[in-house]
């Protein structure tokens, strides 16, 4: 018997939206692909034809779309559960609406293999190479292997999705249902920059070598960052993810990835949110390599390349140096995503600094962001032994080593000056001594 062309395979597995998501049935645990990546016209239709759904569980990282199945009516249909809180399910969170799980970014594929069920995997990928394979694109992370143990895959095949290359591929023949689409991937503008973050990123950039690799996450700061290190040289990329900054080092021939002790001559990553100029950069590039996130943010992987700069902002930072970046007291508002796996895998490379960088105050500067106490009910992120680098517009305070009291010292010199008497007071009287700045 001949065995069947990819082409035949593919022609036999396509199909509509609306056809493929009725073998979503009721109960079913629903993996959607991640951030930017998300198959939006697959979702589109699963909404449409929510009726046909009762106790659908939909699970999801960083939703960039409109997470219509978490809207208000819609409980009847879709229960999501949320490891990263995002604008777009933050209120159905608040309301019981939807569900948090902590968890660690680089476990969450054992997590789909041995403890939660994936029924149907919803995938976006690009159109298919000369043999077959489909690339996972931007959002290789958890999806692919979302893919590989659900027991349907539902593809949206698009020409807008960038072929990445690294370990980013999945044939046809491993999809049930294909579903064409020309939709537009989903992109994330760069953020406009104020004084204070260039001021941030300015002090950042005073922490990096030529030859150092970056970790950065996502926002303002991050991209305030990248703005300061136009006169480095040499720079790698080991990253959960990057942005459309990473293309102008590149372009400058500050990002070379030539100095890198692990995968040189490569930009490691695991996902990406930019516009269209990161998507066409990345595309076909082998100058980037792609990988699922229990790879790239393994704190053990991470921690093979030496001077690795981990880069990530937070919520709040008490004067023990322990920081929030997940929530507002009880109220969540984000996730941990890879910042402690990163802030491990930096603490134990050679050279390696791991930064939590944030601007000083935020409600218009009439809150400090470095307090007495955290909120209460708010949840550590990233603990009093792991951290290090403290950085806002005011300064660098560098915790690791130091007591507590000398802790407290150092943060209340890079607070907003309008709060130093206050987190003073605070310091004399949790150490029974004067301070003295």
């Amino acid at each position: 018997m001949l065995k069947m062309n990819w082409k035949d395979i593919y022609k036999q597995k396509l199909t509509t939206a609306d056809e493929a998501v009725t073998h979503i049935k009721s109960g079913d645990s629903v993996i959607i692909g991640h951030a930017a990546g998300e198959p939006t016209a697959l979702l589109n239709a699963m909404v449409k034809n929510a009726d046909r759904y009762k106790g659908v569980r939909t699970f999801q990282m960083v939703c960039k779309g409109e997470a219509r199945y978490c809207q208000p009516g819609m409980e009847e249909h879709f229960r999501h559960n949320s490891l990263f809180v995002t604008a777009s399910t933050r209120q159905a969170a608040a309301e019981d609406r939807a569900d948090v799980t902590p968890y660690y970014f680089s476990e969450v594929p054992e997590l789909l293999r041995s403890g939660m069920p994936v029924d149907v995997a919803l995938i976006h990928v690009s159109t298919p190479d000369e043999h077959g394979y489909c690339s996972f694109g931007i959002s290789v992370d958890y999806t692919k292997p979302a893919a590989e143990c659900a027991k349907t895959v539902i593809a949206e095949v698009n020409p807008n999705m960038p072929r990445t290359l690294g370990d980013s591929f999945i044939h046809v023949s491993d999809i049930d249902y294909i579903v064409e689409s020309d939709d537009p991937i989903i992109e994330l503008p760069p953020s406009k920059l104020s004084d204070v973050e260039y001021a941030i990123g300015k002090n950042c950039a005073s922490l990096i070598h030529d030859g150092d690799t970056l970790q950065l996450g996502i926002g303002a700061i991050p991209d305030a960052v990248l703005a300061s290190l136009k006169d480095k040289k040499d720079l790698g990329i080991h990253s959960e993810m990057v942005s459309d900054g990473v293309v102008d080092l590149v372009e400058a021939g500050v990002i070379t990835n030539k100095r890198k002790s692990f995968m040189p001559g490569k930009s490691v990553i695991t996902f990406m949110m930019g516009t269209r100029r990161l998507y066409d950069y990345v595309d076909n590039n082998p100058a980037v390599a792609m990988f699922p996130v229990d790879f790239v943010n393994d704190p053990y992987v991470i921690a093979k390349n030496d001077n690795l700069i981990s880069i990530n902002s937070c919520v709040e930072v008490d004067l023990q140096g322990q920081v929030v970046s997940t929530s507002i007291g009880l109220k969540r508002i984000s996730g941990v995503g890879g910042q402690v796996d990163f802030v491990r895998g930096a603490n134990m490379s050679k050279g390696g600094k791991t930064i939590m960088a944030f601007a000083s105050t935020t409600g218009h500067g009439k809150i400090s962001k470095i307090v007495p106490f955290i909120n209460q009910g708010a949840s550590v992120t990233t603990s009093i032994y792991d951290v290090n680098y403290i950085v806002t517009e005011y300064g660098i305070a560098k915790l690791r080593g130091l007591s507590l009291r000398d802790r407290a010292k150092e943060l209340i010199k890079i607070a907003h000056p309008k709060f130093r008497d206050s987190l003073a007071e605070e310091y004399e009287r949790r150490f029974s001594i004067k301070y003295k700045p």
